[in-house]
C-alpha cells in the first residue's frame, strides 16, 4: 500500500497542466516585468467590467459605446498633447482656457462674419499653434517656468474669451463642423445588420497592430534587447485583437465608427510613432528623463521645448474646435477644468511626475479610465460631489502607484 501511496503522489502531472502553469508563470512575470505599462490597462478593464456588471450592461449597450467615445474625444486630444508636455518635464495649465479662447473666435468667424468652416477650422489651428508658441518662447528662451507661464495663458485666454463672446454664448455652427464632432461614418455596402465601413475599418485596424507589434518586436531583438516570451506575445496580440474586435462590433450595431474616432486614431497612430520612432520624439524623453545629460548629448532643449508646446496649442485649439462643434455653440464657460481632466489622464495613464516616462496610448488608456467612470457613475446615479471624490482617489492612487513602483525598481 505505501509503495502505491508513493507512486501515485510522484506521478508527473499532465503535459497541459505544466504547459498552462508555464504560462501562467510567463504572464505573471510579465506583468511584474512592466507593472507601468499593463496596471492601467488592466485598472481600465476591471473598471468596464465592474460598471458592465453594476449597470446590468447598459454601459456597453452600442449607443452608450457611441456616447462614451463622442463625449471624451476633446479630453483624448487634450491628454495627447500634455503627454508629451509631461514627458519633457513641464505642464500646461492654459488649455482649458485656449480651448474655450478658440471656440469664440471660431464662432466669430462662422457666425458673425460667415466664413466658409474649412477657412476657419485652418486658422483657428494656427492660432492655437501661435498661443502654443508664445507659451513656448517664454519658457524654453525666456527661462520662466511653465507653470507661471500657462498659469498667466489660462487667465488671459479666458478674458480674451469672455471679450469676444461679450459674455454670451455665440451659434450655431454651420452643418459641415457640426458633422465633423458628432457624424459618423456612411453607409456603404450590402445590408449586413452592421455598419460595413466600420467592419473594415476595424479588421483594418487589427491587421496594423499586429504588424506593427510584430516589427517593434524584431526591431528589439535586432537590437539584442530583451523581448517577452512568445507565448506571452502571442497572448498580448490576442488580447489587442480582441479588444478592437469588441469595440469594433459594438459601434458597427450602432450607427458606425464617428468621424471624431478617425482623428482620435490619426493622432494616437502619428503622434506614437514619433514619440516611438522620431529624433525629436527621442530628444523629448530625453530633456524630461535628464536634462544635464541631454545637453551633453547635444540635443537642443530649447528648440525641442519651443516644439512641444507649440504643438500642445495646435491640440487644444483642434480640441476647442470638436467641443464648440459638438455642443453647436460658443460659451465664455466652455473648457472649465479641461486642463486638469488632461493632466489626470496623463498621470492616471503612465506619466510620471519627474519627466521623462510615458505614452501616447498611455494618455488614452488614462482619459478613457476618466471617462468610463464619469460614464458609469452617472448610469447608476452617482452625484456630481462623489464622482469628484471618487477621481480624485484614482488620480492619487495612480501617482501613488508610480511613486511605490520607482522604489521598487530601484530597490
Amino acid at each position: 500500500m505505501s509503495t502505491e501511496a508513493t507512486t501515485e503522489r510522484e506521478a508527473p502531472a499532465p503535459s497541459g497542466a505544466v504547459e498552462d502553469a508555464g504560462l501562467l508563470r510567463l504572464v505573471l512575470d510579465g506583468l511584474r516585468r512592466n507593472l507601468r505599462q499593463y496596471g492601467m490597462l488592466i485598472a481600465l478593464g476591471l473598471i468596464v467590467v465592474l460598471f458592465a456588471v453594476w449597470t446590468e450592461g447598459d454601459l456597453l449597450l452600442p449607443r452608450n459605446v457611441s456616447n462614451l467615445v463622442l463625449q471624451n474625444s476633446y479630453i483624448l486630444i487634450l491628454a495627447i498633447g500634455m503627454m508629451l508636455v509631461i514627458i519633457a518635464g513641464h505642464i500646461d495649465l492654459s488649455v482649458g482656457s485656449l480651448t474655450a479662447f478658440v471656440g469664440s473666435m471660431a464662432a466669430v468667424f462662422m457666425v458673425n462674419h460667415d466664413m466658409p468652416w474649412p477657412l476657419a477650422v485652418v486658422l483657428c489651428l494656427a492660432m492655437g499653434a501661435v498661443a502654443g508658441a508664445a507659451q513656448g518662447f517664454f519658457i524654453a528662451y525666456g527661462g520662466i517656468p511653465s507653470f507661471i507661464v500657462t498659469l498667466a495663458g489660462m487667465l488671459i485666454f479666458r478674458g480674451l474669451t469672455e471679450i469676444f463672446l461679450a459674455g454670451q454664448t455665440l451659434g450655431p455652427f454651420p452643418q459641415g463642423l457640426q458633422k465633423v464632432a458628432n457624424g459618423f461614418l456612411p453607409e456603404a455596402g450590402p445590408d449586413t445588420n452592421y455598419h460595413n465601413l466600420t467592419l473594415l475599418l476595424g479588421l483594418a485596424m487589427i491587421a496594423f497592430v499586429v504588424l506593427q507589434e510584430v516589427r517593434d518586436r524584431r526591431r528589439q531583438q535586432e537590437f539584442t534587447l530583451d523581448v517577452p516570451p512568445l507565448k506571452l506575445f502571442l497572448l498580448k496580440l490576442a488580447a489587442l485583437s480582441a479588444a478592437i474586435l469588441t469595440l469594433t462590433m459594438l459601434l458597427a450595431s450602432y450607427k458606425g465608427a464617428p468621424y471624431v474616432l478617425l482623428i482620435l486614431g490619426a493622432l494616437l497612430v502619428g503622434f506614437g510613432y514619433v514619440m516611438r520612432n522620431a529624433i525629436i520624439g527621442r530628444h523629448i524623453y530625453a530633456i524630461g528623463g535628464n536634462l544635464p545629460a541631454a545637453k551633453l548629448s547635444g540635443v537642443r532643449d530649447k528648440k525641442v521645448t519651443f516644439l512641444v508646446f507649440l504643438n500642445m496649442g495646435m491640440l487644444a485649439a483642434l480640441a476647442g474646435l470638436v467641443f464648440a462643434a459638438r455642443f453647436n455653440a460658443a460659451s465664455p464657460k466652455a473648457g472649465l477644468n479641461f486642463e486638469l481632466e488632461a493632466i489626470a489622464a496623463s498621470f492616471i495613464g503612465g506619466a510620471s511626475m519627474s519627466g521623462g516616462v510615458g505614452t501616447v496610448l498611455g494618455a488614452i488608456i488614462g482619459g478613457l479610465v476618466l471617462g468610463v467612470l464619469n460614464n458609469g457613475m452617472n448610469l447608476v446615479g452617482v452625484g456630481t460631489d462623489w464622482q469628484q471624490v471618487i477621481k480624485g482617489l484614482v488620480l492619487l492612487a495612480a501617482v501613488g502607484f508610480d511613486v511605490w513602483n520607482k522604489r521598487r525598481v530601484g530597490s
